[in-house]
C-alpha cells in the first residue's frame, strides 16, 4: 500500500510503498476514502524538517535536553547512534480521516465491514491507503454525512475540546484569535452554542469566511476594528472568553487577549503560540488561563487509546471518542458545515507535490483533502460479502553464501540503534525479514539495514523454513509467547530481556523447549559481554574464596509516557530490566544464585536486593530511581581474596591488589557488550557450538528476577531452584 512519509533529517517527503497493517484485536482495518491535511500542525512539522540540525535543535529545545541527558547516561557514541537513527527515519503524517471498514478485529461489535468511520490519531489515522484504528479512536459516520466532511472529525474534536475548556454559555461573547482551520471550526461551534463571536486574523479572506460562518465581526488585529466591535458588543466590558487558535512565535495574541478580555475572563490556548504572558495585565484582570489538550480526555493514555478502556460517562462526560461522535453528529444535523473550509482536494497520488505547494505558499488553503482511489467507495459496496486483505509478497532474496538467515520481530529504537547496526555489518548474517505491527516501522528497517522484505504477517515468517533465527525485540508482555512460537517453529531465538514476566510464562517457554527439543535460545543479557568488564576480570584474576559484590544501578526517573510505567500489562520496571544486573553478577561469580531477599522504600521506588550463591558469595544490587542523573548509571565493586575491582559505568575500571591496574583515563565509549553478544550468538549458529549462555543459567536469572517481587510481598528470602 502507499503512505505519505517524511524523513525528518533530510526533509524528504515521499509516497512510500509499505506493508499492509495487520488487523489486531480491539480495532478495525480501515481503507481510507479521504484524509485531511492539518495546514497548521502538519505544515509546521514539514517546515521544521527542512531546517539544518542547528535549526531543528532551536525548534525543539525539549528534544535537545533529552539528548544531553542521554549523553550523560549512555555516552556520546550510543546517544549519537540513537539520535541519528530517529532522525534518519521515515515518520508518518496525518491524523484525521474518513474511510471504509475493511476488516473487523476480535472484540469489536459496534461497526461492521462496509461502514464508514471517522478516525483519529497520529499513529492510526495516517495519510495511508489502509490504517488499523483502535476502538476509542473511530466513530461510525451517520447516514447522510459526506465522507469528505467526516474526514474533518479529528480536527473538529480539537476545536470542540477547546470550546469545552472555555465553558461558554448562551449569550456570552468570545474572541477567536487565528482564523485558520481550527479557528474557523471554533467559530462555528461557538455560534452553535449561542455565543456571539468576534474573530481576529491578518488575512482578509479568512475574516470574510468566518463572518460567513456566523462571526459578528472579524478583522486585522492592528486595525482597531476589533477593539471597536468588542467595545460595542460588550458595552465596554470585554469578551468572556478568548480562544487562542494562532501559531507562530509572536507574543501579540496573548497581549491582545489580555487587552480585550473582561475582568476574570478566560483565555484558552488551543494552538501553539508564544505564551510569554504580560504579568500585570493578566494579574489585574485575574484572567483564567486554560490549556486544551488535543482531542479530549483519553489523549496520550495508552490504556484508553490502545486497549479500549473507556472512562465512565459519569466521571468523564466528554472523552476523545465522544467528542469525535459529537462532531460527526453535528455534521449530520447541519449545525457544523465544513464544506466552505475545503480549499482544495488533491488526488492522493499527488501528495508530495501538494505538500510542496503548501510549504512554498503556492497553494493558499484553509483545508486540503487527499482523495484516495475510487475503489475505496467500491470497497464499501463489496466488502459486506467478502474481504481479503492483500498480504505482502514473499519473494526471497538470495542468501549470502553460508549466511545465517535472520528475521526480526520488532524494529523499535533499541533494535535499530543497538542491535541491527552490528548485525548488518556481519559477513555471515543475512537480514531476511522484519515483522512489525506498524508497516512504516518495517519499511524504515528494510531501507536502513537491507532486509530482503518487511511484513506485518508473523505467521508466514514463522512458517518460512529458510529462516534460521528469530530476534524478538518487542514489548515485555509478548516475549514469552513469541519465544514459544519461534522455538516450536524450529528457529534459534534471541529474545531481549526479560524472557518472561511470570513463572507461568517461563514454564510455557520451557514446555516449548521440551516439546520441540529446540534449546537454541539466548536472552539479551549483554553486560557479561562488555569488553571493559571482561578486561577488568582478567586483571582481577582467579578467585579462591567467596566474594562480595556491590552493584549500584542509578536507574533514574522514567518519562511519564513511558510504556515501562504500564506495570499491569508489562510487569514492574525491575521485572523488565533487573535480569541484566542479576545475570552480570552471576557471570562475575561464575554460578547462579540460590536465594533472593529484597526490600524497598515506599512505592517500591528504590530496591535493595541481596543474592546468595552456592560458595557463600553474596551480592547486593541497589536499584534506585531517586538519585541524581549526573551520577553514573551503573557502578560495580567486587571484593575477594584481598583484591577489589572497581567498575564505573562501562567507561573506567581499576583493580586493587598486589598489582594495581587501571583502564585508560580516556574512555573509548560505553560499550555494554551488544556487539560481542551478537557475535557470540551468530558464531553458535554458524559453528553449532553451545549457545553463549546455558538455558539453565537463563532460567535461574529469570527465576531470581521474579523472586524479587515475591520477596517484597512476603518480606522473606526466596529460595531459587527448579523442580
Amino acid at each position: 500500500m502507499k503512505q505519505v512519509v517524511q524523513n525528518y533529517k533530510s526533509g524528504e517527503l515521499a509516497l512510500l510503498d509499505v506493508g499492509v497493517p495487520a488487523c489486531k484485536p480491539g480495532g478495525v482495518l480501515v481503507r481510507t476514502a479521504y484524509s485531511l491535511i492539518s495546514t497548521g500542525t502538519e505544515m509546521m512539522k514539514v517546515s521544521e524538517a527542512s531546517l539544518s540540525l542547528v535549526g531543528k535543535a532551536k525548534a525543539r529545545p525539549d528534544q535537545v535536553a533529552k539528548v544531553m541527558q542521554s549523553v550523560a547516561t549512555n555516552g556520546l557514541t550510543a546517544t549519537y547512534r540513537k539520535a541519528m537513527n530517529k532522525l534518519d527515519s521515515y515518520t508518518p503524517l496525518g491524523y484525521s480521516l474518513c474511510g471504509v471498514v475493511e476488516e473487523v478485529g476480535a472484540g469489536i461489535d459496534d461497526v461492521a465491514v462496509g461502514d464508514y468511520v471517522a478516525c483519529a490519531g497520529n499513529e492510526h489515522a495516517l495519510h495511508a491507503e489502509l490504517n488499523w484504528v483502535p476502538k476509542n479512536l473511530y466513530s461510525k459516520v451517520p447516514d447522510g454525512v459526506d465522507p469528505r466532511h467526516a474526514a474533518f472529525g479529528t480536527v473538529g474534536s480539537i476545536a470542540m475540546q477547546g470550546v469545552r475548556q472555555g465553558e461558554p454559555q448562551i449569550g456570552d461573547i468570545a474572541l477567536v484569535i487565528g482564523l485558520g482551520l481550527i479557528g474557523q471550526l471554533v467559530v462555528q461551534l461557538l455560534v452553535a452554542s449561542g455565543v456571539r463571536v468576534v474573530g481576529v486574523d491578518p488575512d482578509p479572506a479568512r475574516c470574510a469566511l468566518a463572518e460567513q460562518l456566523g462571526a459578528l465581526k472579524c478583522g486585522d488585529p492592528g486595525s482597531g476594528v476589533i477593539d471597536t466591535a468588542v467595545a460595542e458588543i460588550s458595552s465596554g466590558h470585554g469578551v468572556d472568553q478568548v480562544y487562542l487558535a494562532a501559531g507562530g512565535s509572536t507574543n501579540e495574541p496573548v497581549e491582545l487577549a489580555a487587552k480585550l478580555a473582561r475582568d476574570r475572563g478566560r483565555v484558552i490556548d488551543i494552538g501553539k503560540c508564544s505564551l510569554n504572558l504580560p504579568w500585570n495585565a493578566y494579574y489585574e484582570k485575574e484572567l483564567d488561563v486554560r490549556f486544551s489538550r488535543s482531542y479530549g480526555p483519553g489523549r496520550y493514555d495508552p490504556e484508553y487509546e490502545l486497549e479500549g478502556r473507556d472512562y465512565p460517562i459519569g466521571q468523564v462526560r466528554w472523552t476523545e471518542r465522544r467528542n469525535l461522535e459529537c462532531v460527526v453528529d453535528l455534521m449530520g444535523s447541519g449545525r457544523l458545515d465544513v464544506e466552505p473550509l475545503i480549499s482544495h482536494v488533491s488526488d492522493f497520488s499527488d501528495a508530495v507535490e501538494t505538500y510542496r505547494k503548501l510549504n512554498e505558499g503556492e497553494l493558499k488553503a484553509v483545508a486540503v483533502l487527499f482523495e484516495y482511489e475510487k475503489r475505496a467507495a467500491a470497497a464499501a459496496e463489496q466488502a459486506v460479502a467478502s474481504v481479503s486483505v492483500p498480504k505482502p509478497s514473499a519473494v526471497r532474496a538470495a542468501p549470502k553464501s553460508g549466511g545465517v538467515r535472520i528475521a526480526f520481530v520488532g524494529a523499535g529504537n533499541y533494535a535499530s540503534s543497538m542491535l541491527l547496526p552490528h548485525l548488518a555489518e556481519m559477513e555471515y548474517v543475512d537480514l531476511t525479514e522484519v515483522v512489525t505491527t506498524s508497516a512504516l516501522s518495517g519499511a524504515n528497517a528494510k531501507r536502513k539495514f537491507g532486509f530482503a522484505r518487511a511484513t506485518t504477517d508473523l505467521d508466514t515468517m514463522l512458517e518460512d523454513t529458510a529462516i534460521d533465527a528469530v530476534f524478538i525485540v518487542t514489548r515485555h508482555s509478548s516475549h514469552a509467547e513469541l519465544t514459544r512460537r519461534a522455538l516450536l517453529a524450529g528457529k534459534a531465538v534471541f529474545v531481549e530481556k526479560p524472557l518472561a514476566l511470570t513463572e507461568k510464562e517461563l514454564e510455557i517457554v520451557l514446555g516449548a523447549i521440551e516439546e520441540s527439543g529446540n534449546d537454541r535460545l539466548q536472552v539479551g543479557f549483554n553486560r557479561r559481554f562488555a569488553p571493559l568488564l571482561n578486561e577488568s576480570m582478567l586483571h582481577f584474576g582467579p578467585r579462591i574464596g567467596p566474594a562480595s559484590v556491590r552493584y549500584l544501578v542509578n536507574a533514574g526517573q522514567l518519562d511519564a509516557g513511558s510504556w515501562y510505567n504500564q506495570a499491569d500489562s508489562e510487569g514492574s520496571r525491575f521485572a523488565g530490566e533487573g535480569g541484566h544486573f542479576i545475570d552480570t553478577v552471576s557471570w562475575l561469580l561464575g554460578s547462579d544464585p540460590v536465594s533472593v531477599y529484597a526490600t524497598a522504600t515506599p512505592g517500591h521506588q528504590d530496591l535493595q536486593i541481596l543474592l546468595r550463591y552456592p560458595d557463600g558469595s553474596t551480592a547486593s544490587i541497589a536499584y534506585t530511581t531517586s538519585g541524581s542523573s549526573a551520577f553514573p548509571k551503573e557502578t560495580i565493586d567486587v571484593t575477594a581474596d584481598g583484591k577489589v575491582l572497581k567498575f564505573d559505568d562501562f567507561a573506567r575500571a581499576s583493580v586493587f591488589g598486589r598489582k594495581k591496574w587501571a583502564s585508560s583515563r580516556i574512555p573509548k565509549g560505553r560499550d555494554k557488550g551488544q556487539a560481542a553478544e551478537l557475535e557470540a550468538f551468530v558464531n553458535a549458529l554458524t559453528t553449532g557450538v553451545a549457545m553463549p549462555v546455558s538455558v539453565d543459567s537463563l532460567v535461574s536469572t529469570t527465576l531470581a528476577t521474579l523472586a524479587v517481587n515475591r520477596s517484597l510481598e512476603t518480606g522473606a528470602p526466596v529460595q531459587i531452584g527448579r523442580d
